[in-house]
């Protein structure tokens, strides 16, 4: 099939997939997309192996031809990360700042050592020898939230602007973060032990956010200039665009956190025109479609995680660290946030509902699929793909689906109904 046959395929069906959510199923609609994709590549699977059809070997073979992992890390995350940087509320991410930036730096370093530890003594219990830096580097892979689910199931909940700010905030910034991790335990586990040690991590760390960061700063400053004095939609349209791309192209030719420099330049963008924020003008119709472009990758995004069930080979070996992986990344999850919430203002029954709703919000989505699909060929490949696919799965079907009951049981009738950023 050719790239204009498998985007006709693609949005075919993920149009009528969302239409029976919305008509028949009415799960909010991310998750919904999510469940029913899953639930048509079981049906293929089944149908598969009953006729014989090569329906699976189709599928590789049209994914392995569309490089999906790398054009999601390389095109699609830059536009989803700059239109979920406009929509958050800049006031409170100042707030928290520091918050943010604990939970954006050190809450990933600590749960993908958590993660790493028990999936490698979960992989032991089930006999797969599966060696401990290969373990860290799936605990890289899950260690970060993923800001595209998160702001996707924000934008349906009541909650309090201010843990509104740490959760989205966190998302949007910890992917840089976690780039950086996944190469170095890569490198690790690949025997390339000449750059670790005296700090080298944590240097190189620091330089790519903050090249990242100073590489999208710039971009936004001076398109925000630009769109500060050129009232015209088209226009402003094709400079935020340039912004985009050239900001994360940049910042990935430079060697330093791409993810970053994206975020960084959209929240430029947000502060230094006020106009975008009152939506007027042509403020409005550049708003609008950073809005509806955002709805639309997120729909393809979740209806391509589901199929990816399509590309996994499960074993009988694989169940064991399958089901200790789920209740293991919500405790990598809650030991990661202790300091951050405990170092935060506020009463202990404050840092404790915090906490809880930190803990619970952490899911995880199309970057940590992306990413654990570019890993080399190895031996447990196919283990470690099957660990972070249900990761992904359970943290956003059951945890995404059960937050609106944790918020009503922790806050009650005082959530303060979400307010536009």
């Amino acid at each position: 099939m050719s790239a204009t046959d498998i985007s006709a395929l693609v949005l075919v069906v993920a149009a009528a997939i969302g239409c029976f959510n919305y008509l028949c199923v009415k799960l909010p609609r991310s998750i919904g997309v999510l469940v029913l994709s899953l639930s048509l590549s079981l049906i293929g699977i089944a149908v598969d192996r009953l006729s014989g059809s090569h329906l699976v070997r189709w599928y590789h073979l049209t994914m392995d031809a569309a490089d999906l992992p790398h054009v999601f890390l390389d095109g699609v995350l830059a536009l989803l990360l700059f239109a979920s940087s406009l929509h958050v509320n800049a006031r409170e991410l100042s707030r928290r700042k520091w918050t943010i930036l604990l939970l954006a730096t050190g809450s990933v370093i600590v749960s993908m050592i958590v993660f790493g530890g028990g999936i490698w003594l979960a992989f032991q219990l089930a006999g797969v020898p599966v060696r401990p830096a290969w373990c860290l580097v799936i605990g890289a892979i899950l260690a970060p939230t993923d800001a595209v689910v998160v702001e996707a199931l924000l934008r349906t909940m009541p909650i309090p602007p201010s843990l509104r700010a740490a959760i989205s905030g966190e998302s949007l910034f910890n992917d840089g973060t976690a780039l950086v991790l996944y190469l170095a335990m890569l490198g690790l586990a690949h025997g390339e032990t000449a750059v670790y040690g005296r700090g080298r991590i944590a240097i190189a760390l620091s330089l790519a956010v903050a090249g990242g960061a100073a590489i999208g700063g710039i971009g936004g400053i001076i398109a925000s200039w630009l769109m500060r004095r050129v009232h015209d939609a088209g226009l402003q349209l094709l400079v935020s665009l340039a912004l985009v791309i050239a900001s994360y192209s940049a910042a990935d030719t430079a060697g330093v956190s791409a993810p970053i420099a994206v975020v960084t330049a959209g929240l430029c963008v947000k502060l230094l025109t006020p106009e975008f924020s009152e939506g007027a003008g042509a403020y409005l119709t550049l708003a609008g479609f950073w809005g509806l472009l955002d709805e639309l990758l997120d729909t393809l995004l979740f209806l391509l995680i589901g199929f990816q069930v399509l590309a996994l080979t499960l074993e009988g070996q694989t169940l064991i660290p399958i089901l200790i992986a789920m209740p293991l990344a919500l405790l990598a999850r809650l030991i990661s946030v202790i300091v951050p919430v405990g170092l935060s203002r506020g009463s202990m029954r404050a840092k404790l509902q915090e906490g809880a709703v930190l803990t619970w919000a952490g899911l995880r989505g199309g970057i940590s699929v992306a990413l654990a699909l570019t890993l080399p060929p190895m031996p447990y490949r196919v283990q470690l793909l099957s660990v972070c696919y249900a990761v992904v799965l359970f943290t956003i079907v059951v945890q995404g689906l059960t937050m609106p009951r944790l918020l009503r049981a922790l806050y009650g009738h005082r959530v303060i109904p979400a307010q536009a950023p």
